[in-house]
């Protein structure tokens, strides 16, 4: 399974066949990396921001690629898919086309490529864009370790800055998405097409005779972790939704977050523009 010691890295490079191999060889190396598609850990090695012992490609590992609908309308997505496959995929039905809404508009076409949804989810980037539509979808993150497997809620996945409910020896398996009724939006504001975030709306919901029957809102990029709040989700449902209605669920939901200042705006930016990016997505859900 050891291939070869990339001159970049000067670690042992192995490519594990199966699952099981993989888990090993992370209980063998407890200082060595996973690596999906490479386009975070690559380039966090080049600029020595990370050390690693090895480093493990789980490219050749059969069950952790493909997306395939459940008996129960759930749908699985391979921790090794990518968000190219993603974004393709016609697979899903009503409010699970946020999957593939969000993930055409991570990056541009060469990352989406080649990055995959584990290994952005592992990596717990808060201005990336799978964690507030994951929340928002009521994802579950299926993970694999010395324990076993178990299933980890997307808001209990995400915790903080950099940081996941991974445990050592651990890899990302799966994305199990509900079935999901209604339709879903994510809007992102950006400063250039490509970018990270400044903030980002995911929104999921359902709507009858104009009446909101459902309806999930996640916040990302204003955070250490995604912000979703049920008293903002409940102004609207089993109400008719007007702009007043969103922008106050959106004041609510601001006033939640902890945005930081940065090159892509400051705190008080990102509070100020939220009411309206979350008004405009809830309405662009639930017209």
């Amino acid at each position: 399974m050891n291939d070869s010691t990339p001159a970049e890295t000067d670690v042992p490079l192995y490519r594990p066949a199966t699952l099981t191999q993989a888990l090993a060889l992370l209980r063998d190396n407890p200082d060595a990396r996973p690596l999906g598609g490479g386009q975070t850990l690559v380039p966090m090695l080049t600029l020595g921001y990370a050390q690693v012992s090895a480093i493990i490609a789980l490219a050749d590992i059969a069950e952790l690629h493909g997306i395939t609908r459940l008996t129960d309308g759930s749908v699985r997505i391979g921790a090794m898919t990518t968000h190219a496959e993603i974004a393709a995929c016609t697979t899903f039905v009503g409010g699970q086309s946020l999957l593939s809404h969000t993930a055409g508009q991570i990056a541009d076409p060469a990352i989406r490529s080649f990055g995959t949804i584990g290994g952005a989810c592992a990596h717990g980037d808060t201005v990336a864009d799978w964690p507030p539509s994951l929340v928002a979808a009521d994802a579950r993150v299926v993970v694999a370790g010395p324990g076993g497997n178990r299933e980890i809620r997307a808001q209990d996945f995400f915790l903080n800055i950099l940081t996941t409910a991974l445990e050592p020896g651990e890899l990302v398996v799966a994305i199990v998405v509900p079935a999901l009724a209604g339709r879903a939006f994510y809007r992102k504001l950006a400063r250039v097409e490509g970018d990270y975030a400044t903030v980002s709306v995911a929104v999921v919901g359902a709507v009858d005779k104009g009446i909101c029957k459902s309806l999930a809102i996640a916040i990302g990029a204003c955070g250490p972790a995604p912000v979703r709040l049920a008293s903002a989700e409940a102004l609207l449902v089993g109400r008719a939704v007007n702009r007043m209605s969103a922008e106050e669920a959106g004041t609510l939901l601001a006033r939640a977050t902890d945005p930081i200042s940065d090159v892509r705006g400051s705190a008080a930016y990102r509070k100020r523009v939220l009411p309206r990016i979350v008004a405009e997505t809830v309405l662009e859900v639930l017209r």
